[in-house]
């Protein structure tokens, strides 16, 4: 449960932008550029209850990769942060192979998302596809503004026709 939250509520990274001059994006991550910068928000959970947290996306790699840090606090149904909850997650997104990959991890949880689908400066939704024994998952963010993200985490069940919501939220860039 843990790795759907991460996955669907924080949207993006941990830690500050800290170069006043940040090296070029490969051109195949050029598109993605909307999702540099630290980000704090939150949305709920497919069980009820919500999560919150704060997020840095970076040009990593001179420019080859985009790093997502992010810390996640994971509250209740009752409005009430849960004890222990927390977590760190990192994701690395990068080229390869003429498509986008991203590599997903929080310590206890790995996915390899194999694909994107991506709306240059506007959105973008990556798939790691179900396997008989695991589960699909897809991650989206949709720029709604200069200063706001929709982030949507979805996963497919092995066998299940299709996806089901674990989390959604909004992020909010921080000045």
């Amino acid at each position: 449960m843990r790795l759907f939250l991460a996955m669907a509520l924080t949207v993006v990274p941990g830690t500050a932008l800290a170069q006043q001059n940040p090296p070029t994006l490969a051109p195949a991550l050029a598109p993605l550029g909307f999702l540099l910068g630290d980000w704090n928000g939150g949305g709920k959970t497919a069980d009820g209850g919500a999560a919150r947290g704060t997020s840095t996306i970076q040009v990593v790699a001179g420019g080859g990769g985009l790093l997502r840090q992010d810390h996640t606090e994971v509250i209740g149904k009752d409005g009430r942060p849960m004890p222990g909850a927390g977590f760190d997650q990192i994701m690395l997104i990068y080229p390869q192979g003429g498509t986008l990959h991203a590599d997903y991890l929080d310590g206890q949880h790995t996915i390899h998302y194999t694909s994107a689908h991506v709306v240059p400066g506007e959105s973008v939704t990556f798939q790691a596809e179900a396997t008989p024994e695991a589960p699909g998952f897809r991650l989206g963010y949709t720029k709604l503004d200069a200063t706001t993200l929709h982030v949507k985490f979805e996963m497919a069940p092995p066998g299940a026709p299709g996806y089901m919501m674990v989390a959604e939220g909004d992020v909010k860039r921080r000045q």
